[in-house]
C-alpha cells in the first residue's frame, strides 16, 4: 500500500455575534507535533451561561489536546469526553447554570498521515469538500433531522422547519446521545473543512459552499465569500440572524 502524501493546512476563521446582543459561540484551534485541532462550540442557557458553556467546552479541548497532541478517534474521544466533563462541574457551582449546554464539533487533522476525524454532537457542522465538491457533512441533533429521517419533512425544510432550532442532544444537557466520532479518513491535497455553527450554514446552501470555495486562491477569500452571502440572504429576511462562527480549512501539499 503506498504512504500517503503529507499535507499542509491552512485556514481563517470568524466568531461574530450576529444580530444578538451577545455572542455564545466560541471557538479554539491549535496545531502541535504535526496535528491540528479545530474546534467550535454554539452554547445555550439562561443569564449568559451558554457563552460560558461553550467557552469551557473549547478551552477543555484544546487544553487536553496541547496537553497530549495525538490524532486518532481515541484522543479525539478523551478530549470530547474532558469538556463534557468540565461543562458538568461548572454546572453544579452556579444555580444560573444549571440548564447552560452547548453544541461542539471539533475536527483533527494528522499532516504527516493526511488522515482526519472528527466528533460532533448537536447541530453545529462539519463539511468535507473534495474536487470543490461536498463529499460529506455531520448529520445534526436536531428535532428536524428526526422529523426527515421519519419522512414528516422534507431536506428542504432543515433550514426553514419552524423547529428547526430544537436539538434532542447538547453537551452539558445530559441524555443518553453520545457524541457522534467519525471514522479516521485519508485526506489529500485539494480537499477543504469547513466547521460552522449554525448562523453560518443556516443561510448557505451547499451550493454556494462548493461554489465559493471553486473560486477562492484561499481559505481567507472562502470563507469571506460565505460570509457575504450569508449576510446578502439573511438580510432579505426579517429573522434576527443568530451568532455565527466558522473555521475554512484547506490542505495542499507538504513543501
Amino acid at each position: 500500500m503506498a504512504e500517503r502524501a503529507p499535507i499542509a493546512l491552512t485556514w481563517a476563521s470568524i466568531n461574530a455575534p450576529g444580530m444578538r446582543e451577545s455572542n455564545q459561540d466560541a471557538i479554539g484551534d491549535a496545531r502541535k507535533g504535526g496535528v491540528a485541532c479545530f474546534v467550535v462550540a454554539d452554547g445555550a442557557g439562561g443569564h449568559a451561561a451558554g457563552e460560558v458553556a461553550a467557552r469551557i467546552a473549547v478551552e477543555s479541548v484544546i487544553g487536553n489536546f496541547v496537553a497530549e497532541p495525538v490524532f486518532g478517534a481515541a484522543a479525539l474521544q478523551a478530549g470530547v469526553d474532558h469538556a463534557n466533563a468540565a461543562v458538568a462541574r461548572d454546572k453544579q457551582q452556579s444555580a444560573e447554570r444549571q440548564d447552560m449546554s452547548t453544541t461542539l464539533a471539533v475536527l483533527l487533522v494528522g499532516e504527516q498521515a493526511a488522515r482526519a476525524v472528527w466528533a460532533h454532537l448537536g447541530d453545529t457542522r462539519i463539511y468535507l469538500f473534495r474536487d470543490g465538491r461536498l463529499l460529506c457533512v455531520s448529520k445534526d441533533h436536531s428535532l428536524t433531522q428526526q422529523l426527515i429521517e421519519a419522512g414528516y419533512a422534507s431536506t428542504a425544510q432543515l433550514r426553514t422547519h419552524p423547529q428547526r432550532n430544537i436539538l434532542y442532544a447538547a453537551l452539558g444537557a445530559g441524555g443518553d446521545t453520545p457524541p457522534v466520532i467519525s471514522e479516521e479518513i485519508e485526506v489529500r491535497a485539494g480537499d477543504a473543512f469547513l466547521v460552522c455553527t449554525d448562523g453560518l450554514w443556516e443561510w448557505v446552501v451547499e451550493d454556494d459552499m462548493e461554489r465559493s470555495l471553486r473560486a477562492a486562491n484561499g481559505p481567507e477569500e472562502w470563507l469571506a465569500a460565505l460570509c457575504a452571502t450569508a449576510h446578502t440572504h439573511a438580510s432579505a429576511t426579517p429573522k434576527v440572524r443568530d451568532n455565527y462562527s466558522a473555521y475554512a480549512v484547506m490542505l495542499g501539499a507538504a513543501e
